[in-house]
């Protein structure tokens, strides 16, 4: 399974894109981050994040997409950005036609460190140990989009599998 994570943010999105099956260690594929000015006009940003992910899609052929939940921020400003560029990840995936799952951050935390209440040096620090890379990957939204897509192939990959089963046994009965 190849999926691509997206850490959404309206100046600083995260993307990565790890290959695997759950229970292995994944391979990196590529990571980067899209960043756009603040000063820019929010609609240009937002499509200039759009042209990128479809790229990148278009580039990598991920399975699916996973996408960070964005739950609840104190900044309402932050929050609203956040909350755009998550909606145009998931719009990037549905319009290639791929699956998208939203994970919150303590799921993400939880599902590579073992604790839901990592801080953000920890999850960098285990990505960067689970992908076998030599640095870690900079600035930490990108090691936050490779976090998230590995959470996917090992979470969502086996939960893919269970609602696919279901499903079957539900048709054959």
């Amino acid at each position: 399974m190849r999926v691509l994570g997206v850490d959404p943010g309206l100046t600083r999105c995260g993307v990565g894109v790890v290959e695997g099956v759950p229970g292995r260690p994944c391979t990196p594929i590529a990571y980067e981050v899209v960043q756009s000015d603040p000063d820019e006009e929010l609609a240009h940003r937002l499509l200039r994040l759009d042209r990128r992910l479809a790229e990148l899609i278009a580039l990598h052929q991920p399975d699916g997409v996973a996408v960070e939940r964005v739950f609840s921020q104190h900044n309402v400003r932050t929050v609203m950005g956040t909350a755009q560029a998550g909606a145009v990840a998931i719009l990037a995936a549905a319009r290639a036609g791929l699956p998208v799952a939203l994970y919150t951050p303590s799921e993400v935390k939880a599902a590579v460190t073992g604790s839901g209440t990592a801080d953000k040096a920890q999850v960098t620090a285990m990505v960067t140990r689970l992908l076998r890379l030599d640095a870690p990957p900079r600035p930490a939204d990108a090691a936050d989009a490779l976090a998230l897509a590995i959470c996917h192939v090992w979470r969502g990959g086996t939960r893919d599998k269970v609602a696919a089963a279901l499903q079957q046994y539900r048709r054959g009965r």
